[in-house]
């Protein structure tokens, strides 16, 4: 059963996200350095994907992924903790004309997929760092517990978070003030990934790619690659947006270049977001 400071953190996400449900919706095409991260989190998609089957969405808020995948061909199950992301993803999924590839849209959590039986997924995401969103260690190894138990024996399982080692990169280019002025903010979050919320953004743990990996791992998935989605452009995004606007010629050699090297393990660690590719064992 949660406690009372699981429940005050899992508010505190959903209402964060309540009241961002048209800027979840555009985050990952408002420019090309968001674009980054659909792009290649779509790259590794197709890459391990089977040809056909059903996939959970789990943790999927207004459903770009969700549309994406029924947009080629796969049934989908759409599910995430705040109500506000459904409504907008059940709109969308109307303005795409792809109802009848998603299966369901279900509001719940990620670390209890009750709702569904073992092995039932052929195929089984959490994209965009829902996972840390459950902050509790306790409560984020249920949730792997859980994404796993749910995929069929074989099935390929994609978890993307946020660095923990990128947020300090992050701090000294936007906002170096806050490192003076909340360091023991930062210092718990490097020593142990924890944030409780308060200063910009919701209650969230920023992982470490090793920390992921082992998650996993002691679930009995193999793990097939590691990629870091918005890679070695992660910190320059006023940089990159002007090349991809205004220099399309190198937009497209960097674009060849980032996937060459994001599953390189200093990328990796460094990206702003990364993503682990697995595959349950049989």
């Amino acid at each position: 059963m949660a406690s009372e400071v699981d429940n005050v953190f899992r508010e505190t996400v959903r209402s964060f996200y309540a009241g961002f449900a048209q800027g979840e919706w555009r985050r990952l095409v408002k420019d090309p350095y968001h674009q980054l991260e659909l792009n290649t989190t779509l790259h590794f998609l197709e890459k391990y994907l089977p040809s056909e089957g059903l996939i959970l969405d789990a943790g999927g808020g207004p459903g770009r992924y969700t549309i994406e995948l029924a947009k080629r061909g796969y049934d989908v199950v759409l599910l995430d903790l705040t109500p506000e992301l459904l409504a907008k993803a059940r709109r969308q999924i109307s303005r795409a004309k792809i109802r009848d590839k998603v299966q369901q849209v279900v509001e719940g959590s990620i670390d209890n997929l009750e709702m569904f039986e073992d092995r039932s997924f052929d195929s089984v995401l959490c994209l965009g760092g829902a996972l840390g969103h459950l902050v509790d260690t306790s409560h984020i190894d249920a949730a792997v517990g859980e994404l796993v138990r749910v995929a069929k024996p074989g099935a390929p399982i994609f978890v993307s978070v946020i660095s923990r080692l990128a947020l300090f990169r992050t701090a000294l280019t936007l906002f170096p003030e806050e490192l003076a002025k909340i360091p023991d903010v930062y210092t718990k979050v490097l020593e142990t990934g924890r944030y409780e919320g308060g200063h910009g953004f919701t209650a969230a743990h920023f992982f470490l790619p090793e920390e992921l990996m082992e998650l996993f791992q002691r679930k009995n998935v193999e793990v097939l690659e590691m990629a870091g989605l918005e890679g070695l452009a992660t910190g320059h995004r006023r940089k990159l947006n002007r090349v991809a606007r205004h220099h399309p010629e190198i937009w497209k050699v960097w674009q060849k270049f980032h996937l060459a090297t994001c599953t390189h393990p200093s990328v990796v660690a460094t990206s702003e977001h990364f993503m682990i590719i697995g595959r349950k064992s049989l």
